[in-house]
This record gives structure tokens, sequence and C-alpha cells, in this order.
């Protein structure tokens, strides 16, 4: 998995270290008002109660083989939040920075749902020093029917003007893990970011629910500073300056004060600590919420059963080590030891390390500690990492073996798209990335999903826009002719991925009969990613684009408009055009310093 030995408290500790694992800062000044890696983060439940139950659950005789494309439960339940975006100082990893809060809280508050409830999000701009708009992405939601809640200023809708605020609603017409983020340029790397779980049938039983285990590379600099840099003429996509687990780690503050940064800093800021109950079956939901790292993440002396890849519950295979891309999460089940082995063997480290042939970063190690109940929570695990090399392909787990439950033939395309992937110099020296020749670079004022309901379907070419007219199933072929991997998302769809690898697709598809579906997949250096999506099934304007946010800023992001007869009769509510005149007269007075794509 990695290196035996890692920095902590800001001096290096190996695998069998004493060290005591007691913080040196409050939770309020490292997160905020988050509980999320504390052992008082609450364990979550099988569902949320509040909703009638007919035969039990409030899906009722819904099951893991429910064709959720064709039946969706409807609970007639609302869940809502409130949510005050702000900036703050805190010290996530002793480190002092500005970060973007959701509530006061980073990372944001847990979003939970059943099933077929609607989720309703009332998003406020509270951002100040300086302002700037605000969208926030139901990362993994389809939108069906309403593709102007799946918040992507210049796609979407406006961006939320400061002081202002947006409502969303929408429903959860699938379950699992996932998460929220801005989608406001590269905002989210400020901060901006909260899990979200939907409950709905379980294919496997566990005994404990752990919640949401955020894995985010980590920046010290501001995100618009980050961005400012790489686009510069001859600029580069930034290292991240740590890794974090649930937005908690420690950074060696010594090695900034070398290099003469005067920036506060704690060597001891605190580590992440779960319990593990003996014998008992853990259920994790793992989400990569990082800008750039692809994360390999693992529990000394634990296996883990993958249950699910992003929304799509998989037949369960077992493995030491979970790798994600930005924006992929996996579901695993963990079955604790009985314990019978002496106390020295009652905490464990759980670690996610960013994998260096594949990313960019300073310092990949992220650690956390698991308890069993009785351990010394005062002294560091002494356990020993599993030895499994990176492979370096900067893939995901074989096509293989990821098989959804509920299985879905692949259908005929209609429409076939290829795509090439480039990095470019332009004329002014500046690096971008080009989707099938594009760069794209968004318009915040005129949201291509408002001209597409007016019948504009003439649009500028840097908005990187694809018609596929009222195709029903659209594939796409991508050759990535760039060195660098690329986490590819595609909105309002789970993706079948129909083949993945070096080089050329030689024509062959995995698993035709049942192929993997995910909103996110990895694509290979100087390799080719073949996907399909069925379009009939959602009429709206959905971004396709890579997911590591200096990539999306420097222009790698593309936008389908699906089924354009029936976007010309969907009818966004008032409040989505109500937000664009907002938007506009804030940039009456107030000039956004737009430097990227937008996204």
């Amino acid at each position: 998995m990695g290196a035996g030995s890692s920095s902590l408290f800001g001096r290096t500790v190996g695998n069998s270290t004493g060290t005591s694992t007691t913080r040196g800062l409050s939770q309020t000044k490292t997160n905020g008002k988050s509980l999320l890696g504390t052992v008082i983060a609450p364990l979550l439940p099988v569902f949320l109660s509040s909703n009638p139950l007919p035969n039990g659950f409030p899906w009722s005789q819904l099951s893991v083989d429910t064709n959720y494309h064709e039946t969706v439960p409807f609970t007639g339940v609302i869940r809502t939040y409130n949510f005050t975006i702000s900036r703050a100082v805190i010290q996530p990893d002793g480190y002092e920075r500005k970060v973007l809060l959701v509530n006061g809280a980073f990372p944001g508050p847990l979003i939970e749902a059943n099933w077929g409830d609607t989720i309703q999000v009332t998003v406020h701009n509270a951002i100040d020093g300086p302002e700037e708009g605000v969208a926030l992405h139901w990362h993994g939601f389809l939108q069906t029917g309403k593709p102007w809640e799946d918040g992507v200023p210049s796609v979407t809708q406006c961006p939320i003007a400061p002081g202002k605020s947006f409502t969303y609603s929408f429903e959860a017409e699938l379950y699992g893990s996932s998460w929220y983020h801005s989608h406001y340029s590269a905002q989210y790397a400020g901060g901006l970011f909260g899990p979200i779980v939907v409950y709905g049938p379980r294919q496997e039983h566990y005994d404990i629910d752990l919640g949401p285990i955020l894995l985010s590379d980590w920046f010290h600099d501001d995100y618009y500073d980050l961005v400012e840099e790489m686009m510069k003429p001859g600029g580069k996509s930034p290292k991240s300056d740590n890794n974090l687990i649930n937005g908690k780690g420690t950074f060696d503050c010594a090695r900034a004060a070398a290099q003469g940064d005067e920036t506060p800093c704690h060597d001891n800021a605190g580590l992440s600590k779960f319990y593990f109950e003996p014998g008992k079956t853990h259920r994790l939901r793992l989400v990569n919420t990082g800008c750039e790292g692809l994360q390999r993440f693992s529990i000394d002396g634990h296996m883990m059963t993958v249950i699910a890849n992003d929304f799509v519950p998989v037949e369960p295979y077992q493995t030491a080590v979970v790798t994600l891309g930005i924006g992929q999460r996996t579901d695993v089940l963990v079955k604790a030891m009985d314990m019978t082995t002496p106390s020295s063997g009652k905490a464990f480290w759980m670690r996610a390390n960013i994998s260096e042939p594949c990313s960019l970063a300073k310092q990949p190690h992220a650690l956390a500690a698991v308890y069993y109940r009785g351990a010394d929570e005062r002294r560091a695990p002494q356990s020993t990492p599993w030895h499994v090399p990176d492979p370096k392909t900067c893939a995901n787990d074989d096509l293989a073996v990821t098989r959804p439950v509920m299985k879905l033939a692949l259908p005929t395309p209609d429409l076939t798209m290829e795509m090439e992937v480039h990095l470019f110099t332009n004329a002014t020296g500046h690096r971008l990335w080009a989707l099938d020749g594009v760069d794209f670079r968004g318009n915040f004022n005129s949201p291509t999903l408002l001209l597409t309901h007016l019948g504009n379907l003439t649009f500028d070419r840097h908005w990187n826009v694809k018609n596929v007219g009222n195709a029903k199933s659209v594939r796409i072929v991508v050759q990535n002719k760039s060195p660098i991997a690329h986490p590819m998302h595609l909105h309002g769809f789970n993706m079948y991925v129909l083949h993945e690898g070096e080089g050329a697709w030689d024509g062959t598809v995995v698993r035709p009969s049942n192929p993997q579906r995910r909103d996110v997949v990895q694509m290979r250096p100087q390799g080719h990613l073949v996907v399909q999506f069925d379009a009939g099934r959602n009429p709206g304007v959905w971004p396709f684009h890579c997911h590591i946010a200096w990539h999306s800023s420097a222009g790698f992001f593309s936008q389908f408009v699906v089924g354009a007869d029936a976007l010309a009769a969907m009818k966004p509510p008032s409040v989505v055009a109500e937000t664009c005149r907002q938007w506009a007269q804030w940039t009456e007075t107030n000039i956004p310093d737009q430097i990227d794509s937008g996204l």
C-alpha cells in the first residue's frame, strides 16, 4: 500500500510507534462545527425512520434487483436542509488557511435521505473576503426531468450572487454514497464539499454503518491563487501539500518554516479516529473528494469487501486496497477481528495514499486510527501496512470483476462519437486542455440549458456543446493523447463502461450482457476509454469532463445537449431565471475575475 512510516505530529513515525494520538488543537480550530473524524460522529441507521414503512421499509418490497431506471419509490417525504456558505480561518492539518465552510463546518454537513425521498437544499451565499459566486452540484444524482437542479454555472444555471439564495429540489432516484461540491471554478479545492447518503436496499448484511470517509488531497494556498498561477503563461498544475481523511491530518510545520513561511502552524492537529466492534461487520462509505489525487485506501490487517461503486451496487469482491479517482465512491464491508489477540493489537492504521505515479503530491500519505473498544487511544497504532505495490496503471479495478447486481444489457448505440484529449500551449503561452479539439470556457450569464429551452441550438465554439439530437443511446470513444490519467465524469447518467486500457481500443466490450456502470471512470495515460449512456432516458444539458479541478479549470470540459425536442418543452422554474437576473445585477458593479474556464 505504501511506505511503512508516515509523518505524524511533525516527525517520522514507524509502524511500531507508541506515540500518543491525542490531538493538540480543538475540533473547532481544525474543522469548525464538523464532527466527522471524531469518535462522537454518529453512526448511520439502516434508513431514516420518519418515512411511512410499507412492508417494513420506506421502499416497500423493492430490492437491489429492481431496475431503478424504471421503478423508483415515491415516499412523499421532503428532506429539507439550509446551507450558508462562508469563509473562515481554520487549521485542518495544523496549517492555518482560509477555508470555505458550509454552516461553519469543514467538511460540510451530511445530507441524508431514503430512496424515493425529495431532497431540498436552500443555499445562501455569504462568502466574503472577497465576495464570489457559488453553485452546488449534487454528484451522481440523475436529475431526471429537472436538469436545472444539477448545479453547474454556465451550463444549468447562473451562479448564486453574493448575498442571495437559491433552493435546489431533486429526487433521490438512486441510493448509496455520494457527495456535493461547488462547481464554480475550482472552489471546492477551498473546502466547499460534503457527504451525501441515500439509504436503500441492502444485498449484504452488516452490523454497523460508520458513515462517510472522505479522502481529500489538501492545498495550503487559496484555490484562486492556485488557479491564477496555473493559468499564467507556462503555468502548471500545483502539487498538493497534504492528504486528509474526513478533513483531518497532520503536517510537518518545520518544512514550511524552512522555506520562510511564517503562517501559524501546529504539528499535532489531530487525526480522524474510528471504533471497530469485535466480530462485527462495518460499512465504510469511501469518497474521493479531492482535486487531483488518485487515492489508494486500505486498513492494516483488514481485508475489505466491495459492495458498490459510485451509485451502483456490485457483486461483492474482496480486496486489500481500494483505488478511487476524483469523485468516485466505493462502499466496502470490513469484518472486525474477534480480538483474542493481546491488547497491543487493538489499534490499526487506516491509510489513504495518493498514487505518486499518477498524481502530484508533496506529501501523499494520510492516516487515521482504528481502535477496538478497550484500546489505549492515547497510543498510536503499531500495525503494518499491506504489501500491495502500486500497479502504476492509474486505473480502477478490472472491469471483469466489477459486476452490477442489477443487470442491464448494453443496448446498440444509434450514435457513436470519437474524441481525443490533448494538452497544448496556445499562442499566448497558456497551457490548456482540449477535449475533441476544444478548450472550454463558459459564460456565467448565459447558461446553455436556458438557451436550449428557448430553442437556441447554436453556441460559441468554446462552450464545446455536443448536440446528440434525439439519440436513444450514445457511445463515446475517448483517446487520451496526454501522459496523464483523467477521472472522466458524466452528469445525468450512470455510464456503461465498455472498455478501458492502454493505447487504442480494439473493439472489445467487457461483458456486454451486464457491463460495469458508474458516473466516474478512470482513463489511463496515453490510453482509451469507451463508455455509453442511455440518452433517451434523461433529456437535458449534461457535462462530460475530467474531474481533476485544475484540468477542468484549464478547459477539459464539454456538454451534451440531449433530447433537444423534449428540452424545448420543459419549463424551468422561474427562480432559475431570477438567479440569472440577480447575477446580472451583481456583475453590473462587480466584475468576476474569471481567469479559468469557470468550472
